[in-house]
């Protein structure tokens, strides 16, 4: 099928069949104009709740047949006797069985005809009342799926695509996991949309990238575009496992028994070495970014340290470069659901953004900010386009200072070198703590108090030239906000949310079904210094992102390190700091050695996105340093505008 790139500009639906559609979904008060709003005018009690297996054409578990996929369908029953079609939203995960779904880690539950009494979370309560269908696939290998998680390989995404296809009449269905009656979707018009958190998010990121005909939007939530980037920094590994325990972990107990050539591919495929591999090259969404034709509202924590921001930058950057609508929220959580911290706000611009994007309203959601982003415990701030126009790149200099490794950052180059030793035991927290002294660990630099606030909006680079004396070594680099401030205290185990007793209903409830969830509340720390954006590699992979190789202790280095995106305001009154450093405590694994690094000044830089470029730095670092004052470029709610800004809710998921 061939691909086309998605229009730049928003679609309103103008055909007589979609106007009787809506006209149907509005209150009689409301019908007399046109349709700007889905109303809750169908039965939830009454609903249509059933179960299909979707063929997907693939053999993964190698039992000699093609494998389906359980798909567990609750639509509005009034529709369908009208003979009027529906939109869907879709969710495809792997965690409906093992681990559950949201903040209380809710799982599916079924009637003795095996079709669905409880959907987790509250998507089928909220919107099938409001004229849409829900669906919930079974990832191929979990629940009551044929096949083997591939973690996010072809199985993953398959598993998606053949139920969008089989929306679209392209595709098949069956009433049972073995029979041979077939199963019709002659209930939807076709077009969906995807959610999901997490690997549910990054499923549909990989379905987005196949360029899918009928997936008109998707809404990943904390998701992974590129999974080399998830289990390495080019190079340096972040977490001591690769996918083969991942798979492992949310396969059906079937799956088990059948998967084990998988997860042999699986563990050869994605050596601990770093390379690059052609298991990555399968797994990596943002080089298919410009197949995608579906809509993108990316969502993500600024501090989310399981699926981490380098997500959000290079699969930004690829959408923007390829025309694909967007809309961006920020928040200052780690890896936490909107619904659990801006819930009210959340459920009401979700709704907003699907009925636009599937039932074609024109509510004005398209003319509105493109981002949304948190600058202190719910306080948000808006931005026309993201990053904001005026953005420029800068390049920040190290230099020496009075001391052995407290230097400081300008826009003229050092001289010299500055040495630490990778301590394994230390890590970011460690380094800006003591960022004004100096200590074997780490090379840090800072500005003096700014004049002006400074907003870093985007994706940073640091390139270091280092002389190591091991065959092996590991950096690490980050940008520092030196300054006292109240931020959602995301290293918590909770990740900037504090669960409460009370609930609240978004949506309605059946007596297998509430719609019902426990409130949250914005869990607060106060701190001295805010990390903004961080970035590892191994140095091995000097030469190549793709491939490491052993070092020549005594030679000469250089490699660049890519930072997360951001979107940050460092206060007047605050320093800005990077720090250069060796093993990233809990954050990436150490090397072989142990080595010490000397840096060299003359040859190191951070290329640091600013709002205002050179010449907001220049302004910003010179003078004596002043009251803060609001940041440029951006609207904050609650404080600039006449919208309040609203309660932030809930803990984490169990993924």
């Amino acid at each position: 099928m061939p691909t086309r790139m998605r229009r730049t500009t928003w679609r309103p639906l103008a055909t007589a069949a979609t106007a009787a559609l809506t006209a149907t979904l509005l209150t009689p008060a409301a019908a007399h104009g046109a349709p700007r709003e889905s109303r809750p005018v169908y039965s939830y009690d009454t609903a249509v709740r059933e179960a299909v297996w979707v063929d997907t054409g693939l053999d993964g578990d190698g039992d000699g047949r093609t494998d389906r996929v359980a798909v567990d369908i609750v639509r509005p029953r009034e529709p369908a006797q009208q003979g009027r079609k529906v939109p869907v939203i879709m969710e495809a995960s792997p965690y409906y069985s093992c681990c559950g779904r949201g903040n209380e880690s809710q799982r599916k539950t079924y009637d003795a005809e095996g079709d669905i009494v409880r959907m987790p979370l509250y998507y089928d309560n909220y919107f099938v009342p409001r004229g849409y269908a829900f669906v919930a696939v079974d990832l191929a290998g979990t629940n009551r799926s044929d096949g083997c998680v591939d973690v996010g390989g072809r199985s993953d995404v398959q598993s998606a695509k053949a139920v969008v296809d089989w929306l679209n009449g392209r595709g098949t269905a069956y009433t049972t996991r073995t029979g041979t009656a077939r199963a019709e979707a002659g209930w939807t018009n076709g077009r969906t949309g995807m959610i999901g958190k997490s690997w549910d998010g990054t499923v549909a990121n990989g379905v987005a990238a196949t360029g899918v005909e009928g997936l008109e939007t998707i809404v990943p939530i904390g998701a992974i575009s590129s999974w080399y980037d998830y289990y390495f920094a080019k190079g340096a590994p972040l977490y001591g496992s690769g996918p083969d325990w991942l798979s492992n972990y949310v396969n059906s107990p079937d799956a088990r028994a059948k998967c084990a050539a998988v997860q042999r591919r699986l563990a050869d495929g994605a050596p601990r070495t770093g390379d690059w591999t052609p298991l990555w090259s399968e797994r990596d969404h943002v080089r298919d970014a410009s197949r995608v034709r579906a809509s993108v509202f990316l969502v993500h924590g600024a501090q989310d340290l399981n699926v981490r921001m380098q997500h959000v930058g290079p699969w930004w950057d690829a959408l923007a470069r390829n025309g694909v609508e967007r809309k961006i929220w920020l928040s200052q959580t780690g890896h936490v659901d909107p619904f659990d911290f801006r819930r009210a706000h959340w459920v009401e611009t979700l709704h907003r953004w699907f009925d636009h994007e599937l039932l074609g309203y024109d509510n004005g959601i398209d003319r509105e900010p493109m981002a949304d982003i948190e600058r202190h415990p719910d306080q948000w701030v808006t931005s026309k386009v993201w990053p904001p126009r005026g953005t420029d790149t800068v390049r920040l200099r190290p230099a020496h200072g009075a001391r052995p490794g407290v230097g400081s950052l300008g826009l003229r180059a050092g001289r010299g070198t500055e040495t630490f030793t990778d301590d394994p035991g230390r890590g970011e927290t460690d380094w800006a703590a003591w960022i004004d002294h100096t200590t074997p660990d780490k090379a840090g630099f800072v500005t003096g108090p700014l004049t002006r606030d400074l907003r870093l909006s985007g994706s940073s680079e640091v390139t270091v030239t280092v002389t190591p004396s091991t065959p092996t070594a590991h950096l690490s680099a980050v940008l520092v906000d030196l300054g006292p401030a109240t931020i959602r205290d995301y290293a918590d185990a909770a990740e900037g949310i504090t669960t409460l007793p009370d609930r609240t209903c978004w949506g309605a409830s059946t007596s297998g079904d509430s719609a019902c969830f426990k409130e949250t509340e914005a869990k607060r720390t106060d701190v001295d210094h805010t990390v903004v954006s961080r970035g590892w590699a191994d140095l091995g992979n000097h030469a190549s992102d793709l491939t490491g190789r052993p070092l020549t202790p005594g030679e000469r280095y250089t490699i660049t390190l890519d930072l997360a995106a951001t979107d940050h305001v460092v206060p007047a009154g605050h320093r800005l700091a990077l720090i250069v450093a060796g093993t990233d405590k809990d954050l990436i694994d150490p090397p072989a050695d142990r080595p010490t690094l000397a840096l060299d000044l003359a040859r190191t830089s951070a290329r640091v996105p600013l709002a205002g470029g050179t010449a907001a730095f220049a302004r910003a670092t010179a003078g004596t340093a002043t009251a803060p004052a609001p940041a440029p470029h951006e609207t904050l709610r609650g404080v600039d505008d006449a919208r309040p800004a609203e309660r932030v809710p809930g803990p984490r998921t169990t993924d």
